[in-house]
């Protein structure tokens, strides 16, 4: 079901303040650091999975610009921004890179001048929409004026599909949607995910989602690989494959204590042909 948050409540845990305190940012609310401490209670790695998971972003971003070649970015979900932010690192290969953002939460709309700094020979912009209403961000005027769809985009749902059940009311999937993004782009463009998944240690999982998760704001669904791996369907996927998001392309030391189990999450880049 969309949703584009209207107010910001400091009283109700938020996903997007509640990651920042994940990362150890600076933009949380006490309801949200709560939250947090109640999600690390379950799932003890947490943390070290936030740290693991923004580390692949960096190399997977920055192997997308360097190599791939890709030029435009839409990345969805966007979370609270945290340097380097995507446009930083895409930038850092390719200066004339052009990036749209996208949230559905006040909270980055408030940080998106942070967003908006990028090169003179690129372009960024920052978009408030819901990832479930993809005309509102495929069709905008934001998207269609930065950047081209004729040419080839790199989509990111980096730690978001979780956050998005299939909706048993319209029968619209997570599936559904993902789809429908990649059926906009044309031949040569990627997607990138990241997701958590029980498949490593299914006690952890099993007590967090026969919880309320309602109360620490982690609504949602998990999905196990081949669940996620389906979301590349009818994509070439790139070497390493779908593998967790510190076995891809490791280019120096992984977080300490980043296992399998402590992770808890798959990453994957895949190209349409």
């Amino acid at each position: 079901m969309p949703v584009l948050e209207e107010q910001i409540d400091a009283n109700r845990p938020d996903p997007a303040r509640v990651y920042d305190w994940f990362l150890g940012g600076k933009s949380f609310f006490p309801a949200d650091e709560a939250a947090g401490r109640q999600v690390q209670a379950m799932w003890p790695g947490v943390r070290v999975a936030a740290r693991a998971n923004r580390a692949f972003l960096h190399r997977a971003v920055r192997w997308l610009a360097a190599e791939a070649g890709i030029r435009q970015f839409v990345d969805i979900g966007t979370g609270v921004p945290t340097e380097p932010n995507l446009h930083q690192i895409a930038q850092a290969e390719a200066p004339d890179t052009r990036v749209v953002y996208t949230d559905n939460r006040l909270i980055v709309l408030r940080y998106a001048e942070a967003l908006m700094t990028g090169t003179p020979e690129g372009r960024t912009a920052y978009l408030h929409a819901d990832f479930c209403e993809p005309a509102s961000i495929l069709d905008s005027a934001e998207l269609r004026d930065v950047l081209d769809l004729s040419r080839p985009v790199a989509l990111c749902l980096n730690a978001l599909l979780h956050y998005i059940a299939d909706d048993p009311v319209t029968g619209v999937t997570a599936h559904d949607l993902v789809a429908r993004y990649v059926a906009a782009l044309p031949s040569g463009s990627y997607l990138l995910i990241t997701h958590v998944t029980p498949d490593f240690d299914a006690p952890t999982w099993e007590r967090i989602t026969s919880g309320d998760r309602g109360h620490t704001g982690q609504t949602g669904q998990i999905r196990t690989r081949e669940q996620i791996l389906s979301f590349f369907e009818g994509m070439e996927l790139v070497e390493p494959g779908l593998v967790p998001p510190q076995d891809w392309r490791p280019d120096g030391p992984v977080p300490a204590g980043a296992t399998h189990a402590a992770v808890s999450m798959w990453a994957g880049i895949a190209r349409r042909p």
